[in-house]
């Protein structure tokens, strides 16, 4: 008889605890995960050339951001995997071990969620929105690792999501301060079982105490069914040490009836208050404008949901974001348990509501989240609202980490390279031609006088490169000279790669070779690998996708005068990654292919340019995305070329322009560009 949850609640928590435990191990290890920064953001959209105010702020931003001892930080990836890298510590901050104030987390917690996103291009037969044509809606089903993601989390229903939340939990309260407070929010279907492995994580002593937040009036719609309807979540709050948390007691306003119950008298000077009795035979008046109103209590009802707002606040917050969380709740959260520029984390960010309001309060924040379209969401949310610099961020070696989950810590680069060569179909080279294991050759390219018909042709050497670096103009180079010289020479040579620089494409047209062909390997190959039970039960299924890549027109540096020069981009075209790769069924895949042929830019989600790229870290001073109409009036397309005013250098200037399209797939282009005098 299978066991009952709370029969398997102990094994949850002790098994969580070995994970976390393992995590924490691993950060004195050379083999930490580490981040990688995509993009060092400055926030400057596209905006009218004559928004002097913008301008100022720009400067004024950039300038602190020169001096700043911190920088905050959106990060793409598994949370589990993030805190362990904070945790462990970069170059740009050390550890934050003990150094957050508050964490928010708002987990997903309804296992039959819809996790579909909708993609609206405008339509390939006109101009969509304000054109002749209509607009085009893509359904995407989420990314493979996101899926797997989900799917772990609810494979075996709440006991998954469970043991998905306490090895999160215990890393949370390694990142806590000792004042720091951590708010869970929860819905009904687990509070409880949360609830009890949170005590067993934090001590129950340490339990702060439990909100109700009653968000809204249901509809009619919302209350069919045949039980009461829910109109509440709970927020479960711990501190790392109760009675050193810092709390700022907050109160709410008085109510008419409240008012006209309580303050019935009125003074001669018109003032309202009451009679209270101090002490037996001493009374004193306590007036209603020195009132500090009602202490907050543990049932919230003022703070509604997005939806009950009226239309034009609902507007000015709405992202699209369907289990977004309204500004004025977060403040609440974030003003009564910290101080000002505290750290503020939310490892499962969303909309981004938890960093745009900690942002506007002076504080600082960390928020990361596994979705792509969560993180270009948050991206764009934080550029919206002219945020300070902030780093976009990824986890560094996801690969490495899902391998050492499924083949065991131990396990070996050369291993990892072994199943990419053969899922692709080629065979192993000689052990002493091949040291490290991640050459192959295709059976109809073997080195023999007769390769075997119906094969690819030729003789065809595949290099399956590290999922632990990115591959670039180096790894292309290399794997060139290998097809010329290795074992008396190849006729082709195929690269397999994980991750890549986000520049490939402009080096694949630099080398102009027509016998190197750069391919992706799926990123989510360990996942199915562990799913499908190995290897030979894969096989034959596994799609390696071309690449994406942006070109764009000779960019122009013109003096400006006071020591300023302007920079003009144009965009040129934009060539999307495989469509078989993105996650969508054959009647969407058409929709995006005629979209595609018919104005490829239109793909094209953000784009922001670094006029003084040093190869290394890609520092982005402007930026256009689709739904700022500030300019163009278009919320379905970006503007295709950029124009802005920076400090005048002398001699030689590096132009970087970076594309995400709507998929979150990136690609770049630069340029290096003389003064004009």
């Amino acid at each position: 008889m299978a066991k009952s949850l709370l029969e398997q609640l102990p094994e949850i928590v002790a098994n969580g605890r070995k994970q976390a435990e393992k995590i924490l191990e691993s950060l004195e290890s050379r083999h930490r995960v580490g981040l990688q920064t995509r993009e060092w953001v400055l926030p400057a959209k596209d905006m009218a050339a004559g928004d002097w105010i913008t301008a100022n702020e720009r400067q004024g931003h950039l300038a602190e951001a020169d001096s700043a001892a911190w920088t905050n930080r959106l990060i793409y990836g598994d949370n589990l995997l993030a805190m362990a890298a904070l945790l462990a510590g970069d170059e740009q901050t050390p550890s934050l071990r003990g150094k957050v104030d508050l964490i928010y987390i708002d987990p997903p917690f309804d296992s039959k969620a819809d996790y579909r996103t909708k993609v609206v291009l405008p339509s390939p037969s006109g101009r969509g929105v304000g054109g002749e044509g209509s607009a085009v809606e893509l359904e995407q089903k989420p990314t493979v690792i996101e899926q797997f993601a989900y799917s772990d989390t609810w494979s075996d229903g709440t006991a998954s999501y469970l043991a998905m939340i306490t090895p999160r939990l215990i890393l949370m309260r390694e990142l806590l301060a000792e004042s720091g407070t951590i708010c869970i929010h929860i819905g009904i279907q687990v509070s409880h079982y949360v609830k009890a492995i949170a005590d067993e994580i934090f001590g129950k002593p340490n339990f702060n105490t439990e909100v109700i937040w009653s968000y809204g009036t249901p509809s009619g719609g919302r209350a069919a069914g045949n039980k009461i309807v829910k109109a509440h979540e709970y927020l479960l709050l711990y501190a790392k040490n109760y009675g050193s948390h810092i709390y700022n007691k907050e109160y709410l306003p008085y109510s008419e009836k409240y008012i006209a119950d309580r303050f019935t008298e009125v003074d001669e000077d018109g003032r309202r208050y009451r009679t209270r009795e101090r002490e037996k035979g001493t009374f004193e008046r306590q007036y209603l404008d020195e009132s500090k109103g009602v202490p907050l209590s543990t049932v919230w009802t003022d703070v509604k949901q997005l939806y009950a707002y009226h239309y034009m606040k609902r507007k000015q917050e709405e992202t699209g974001y369907d289990t977004q969380k309204p500004g004025d709740f977060l403040a609440r959260i974030i003003q009564t348990t910290t101080s000002h520029d505290a750290i503020v984390a939310d490892f499962f960010g969303g909309s981004g509501t938890t960093a745009a309001v900690a942002e506007k309060l002076g504080r600082r924040w960390i928020t990361t989240d596994l979705g792509k379209p969560a993180c270009m969401i948050m991206r764009k949310r934080l550029i919206d609202q002219n945020a300070k610099p902030f780093l976009y961020q990824a986890i560094g070696d996801y690969q490495v980490e899902a391998a050492k989950a499924h083949m065991g810590r131990d396990f070996r680069i050369g291993d990892l390279a072994q199943i990419v060569l053969s899922l692709y179909g080629a065979l192993p080279l000689p052990p002493e031609e091949n040291p490290l294991r991640n050459l192959g050759y295709l059976a109809a390219g073997a080195p023999s006088p007769q390769p075997s018909p119906g094969g690819r042709g030729g003789k065809t050497l595949v290099l399956a490169d590290s999922p632990n670096k990115l591959t670039g103009a180096a790894t292309l180079k290399k794997a060139i000279a290998q097809r010329d010289n290795l074992m008396g020479g190849w006729d082709r040579v195929v690269v397999l790669g994980w991750n890549f620089e986000p520049s490939i494409g402009e080096t694949i047209n630099a080398l102009n070779d027509s016998r190197l062909e750069v391919l992706v390997i799926p990123p989510d190959l360990m996942d199915r690998l562990k799913k499908k039970g190995g290897l030979e039960k894969l096989r034959g299924s596994v799609r390696f996708a071309s690449l994406q890549y942006l070109t764009i027109h000779p960019v122009q540096r013109t003096p400006a005068g006071d020591g300023q020069e302007t920079i003009s981009v144009r965009l040129r075209n934009y060539v999307l990654l495989s469509p078989e790769a993105i996650n969508l069924d054959e009647a969407n895949r058409s929709k995006l292919q005629a979209v595609a042929n018919a104005e490829p830019l239109a793909l094209i989600e953000y784009w922001a340019v670094d006029p003084d790229y040093d190869g290394k870290v890609f520092r982005s001073v402007w930026q256009d995305y689709r739904g700022n109409v500030d300019n163009d009036g278009d919320p379905l397309r970006v503007v295709t070329s950029a124009q802005f005013t920076v400090p005048v250098l002398a001699g030689l200037r590096k132009v970087c322009v970076r594309v995400v399209d709507v998929f979150g797939f990136e690609a770049e282009a630069s340029m290096v560009v003389e003064a004009q005098s």
